[in-house]
């Protein structure tokens, strides 16, 4: 099941992650939440795993209307962005909002999705 949309970027994983962040906000998105897998994996387990982050990020107004329609979608909420590294390549990834149709069934739903995804996928494309 495809459940998100990503592409291998030329740019660091560094600059990969800076770049996401500046076209989140330029999408009206801020990150709420960033979570540094890496980090936390080596603190918690004491294992080694690649650069890879979370970014936990929110377009207030949509995320206004989308409660507005089913105050159960906050468990789907934030859009998560995430950035990691794969046999030398930077990729950049998006979870696919249009799948909270398949969960959620309410006629509001799905205009915003399809918005937010719009903003997602020219974020991705942007990096």
């Amino acid at each position: 099941m495809q459940y998100g949309f990503s592409k291998v970027t030329n740019l660091t994983y560094e600059r990969a992650v800076e770049k996401v962040t500046e076209e989140l906000k330029r999408e009206g998105f801020g990150v709420l939440t960033t979570i540094d897998v890496r980090e936390t994996l080596k603190k918690k387990l004491n294992v080694d795993f690649t650069r890879y982050v979370i970014l936990g990020a929110c377009n207030p107004p949509f995320a206004h209307r989308a409660l507005q329609a089913d105050e159960q979608i906050g468990l789907l909420l934030p859009c998560n962005v995430i950035v990691y590294e794969k046999e030398g390549n930077t990729i950049v990834a998006a979870f696919d909002p249009m799948m909270m149709t398949n969960v959620i069934e309410k006629p509001g739903i799905a205009p915003i999705a399809k918005e937010v995804k719009q903003r997602l996928e020219r974020v991705i494309q942007a990096v």
